[in-house]
């Protein structure tokens, strides 16, 4: 879909070809989180190289192992007899002089260096907690915005994918406390209640235990203002962990909490009058906390098809049509496809006004330059990197390379705006569940909440 406005910008989504590079969140770009897959690739093939190589090692040993086990069964029946062989008590010399010292050579020999030495180098382009937490952000993400249940994303039933990909409790266990840390407890409690689930329904876990589960989920619970079911909770841990020393204090306190409201819901009821009986204690209310954004809710429903409907006058009303761009000499014996995509505001997409060769170089030229896009800070004024916009982005000029400038004049002949009052062309490179939350595409001076980039998500 192309904007028509003063300012342009072309996003791109694409698989690219790896590259080197130094580590930068790679969780928000797809491009540069395609170079992992193919170090993981090339660290399992130094894996088998090295499974190929100790399995070489253990033939050799097994080998000496059967050929020791018959010579040793025969002279052990009658040691006297065997050495009286001068050749076998010759053999026997060598064997324990040499023999045994190269076959503990052989033992010690490490097999692993070439994989060490690989996973050592691969291991400074990998992902690190950052890269982790924002990956499990995204997912939290994704499921709230497309209204997700933990345990459809747990058993890989998502919208619009052809392979299921399951999640274990300990996968669940990560993406709770991910949650945890970013005081996160509504999620927190999603998924930890799905690790214990599947605990329960017997899969089995050797990095964690029902224990470490309800030891967060309870305190998820009573932080949303649940104290009976963290009490239950809590008491339930300690069947499995009587010695917990956590849980027995969080016990303490939770039934104390609970005598003194119950203290101030008695004082209270004999303090009110009969057209105001016994107030109940309130408590935080459970769910997704409100984004102060109100757009936010739009935007989410767009996201999942629901947006405003065209009524079907409106819609007999949009067409398609092969566009020689107003006149211009360039497209009238060789004119573009067009698309209505809505009326009001005028909005239209154009079809393959770009080649797979250009789309090729302009991948190329941009993702040695992909860098985490950024947003103004309203106090400072400096541009930041912002959780709520997840991608990377670099910028082409024409005068770098011809493909450049063919874009360029392509979309200046075609929208009939100036391009030389322009930005540079934008690449923009979305991560996982990447996102640009409703936001002015303008620049303020009063409140600095412009920036460089104009076009959304």
């Amino acid at each position: 879909m192309m904007v028509v406005s003063r300012e342009w910008c072309l996003l791109v989504l694409w698989i690219l070809l790896p590259s080197s590079h130094a580590h930068t969140d790679f969780f928000t770009s797809i491009g540069h989180m395609t170079d992992l897959i193919h170090t993981e690739k090339d660290l399992v093939i130094s894996l088998k190289d090295y499974i190929k190589a100790e399995e070489s090692k253990l033939d050799q040993l097994r080998q000496w192992a059967e050929r020791l086990d018959k010579l040793t069964d025969t002279a052990t029946k009658d040691p006297e007899g065997f050495l009286g062989h001068p050749v076998n008590a010759f053999k026997l010399m060598k064997r324990l002089n040499t023999e045994w010292n190269e076959l503990e050579n052989l033992v010690l020999k490490d097999m692993s260096a070439g994989f060490i030495s690989n996973m050592t180098v691969q291991r400074l382009f990998f992902p690190d907690d950052e890269d982790q937490t924002g990956a499990g952000k995204a997912l939290l993400r994704l499921q709230d915005t497309y209204k997700l249940d933990t345990d459809t994303i747990s058993r890989g039933n998502l919208p619009g994918v052809k392979d299921k990909v399951f999640l274990t409790a300990e996968d669940c266990f990560v993406l709770g406390k991910i949650a945890y840390t970013e005081a996160d407890y509504y999620h927190t409690e999603l998924w930890m209640e799905q690790a214990l689930k599947q605990l329960e329904e017997g899969e089995v876990s050797s990095s964690i235990n029902k224990v470490s589960v309800l030891d967060y989920l309870s305190y998820a619970v009573y932080q949303q203002g649940d104290l009976d079911k963290a009490m239950m909770l809590t008491k339930r841990l300690l069947e499995l962990d009587p010695e917990h020393q956590r849980a027995n204090g969080n016990l303490k306190y939770f039934e104390y909490i609970m005598v003194k409201e119950k203290e101030k819901e008695a004082n209270e009821s004999v303090t009110d009058t009969d057209e105001q009986p016994g107030k109940k204690v309130k408590t935080q209310k459970k769910g997704s906390p409100k984004d102060y954004l109100p757009e936010r809710q739009k935007y989410e429903k767009l996201c999942r098809g629901e947006g405003l409907k065209m009524t079907p006058r409106r819609e007999k009303k949009l067409l398609c049509r092969y566009y020689n761009g107003n006149g211009n000499p360039n497209y009238i014996l060789g004119p573009v496809r067009q698309e209505d995509e809505w009326d009001r505001p005028r909005i239209v997409r154009f079809l393959d006004i770009i080649s797979n060769e250009e789309i090729e170089k302009v991948k190329e030229l941009s993702k040695p330059r992909l860098s985490r896009a950024t947003v103004h800070d309203p106090q400072t004024g400096k541009l930041t990197t912002a959780h709520y916009r997840v991608s990377k982005s670099a910028w082409l000029s024409g005068y770098e390379n011809p493909v450049v400038a063919r874009i360029n004049q392509r979309i200046q002949d075609l929208t009939g705006l100036d391009v030389s009052t322009a930005e540079e062309l934008q690449v923009a490179n979305y991560g996982m569940g990447g996102q640009y939350e409703p936001h002015y595409d303008f620049a303020r001076a009063s409140k600095m909440m412009g920036e460089r980039k104009v076009c959304g998500a």
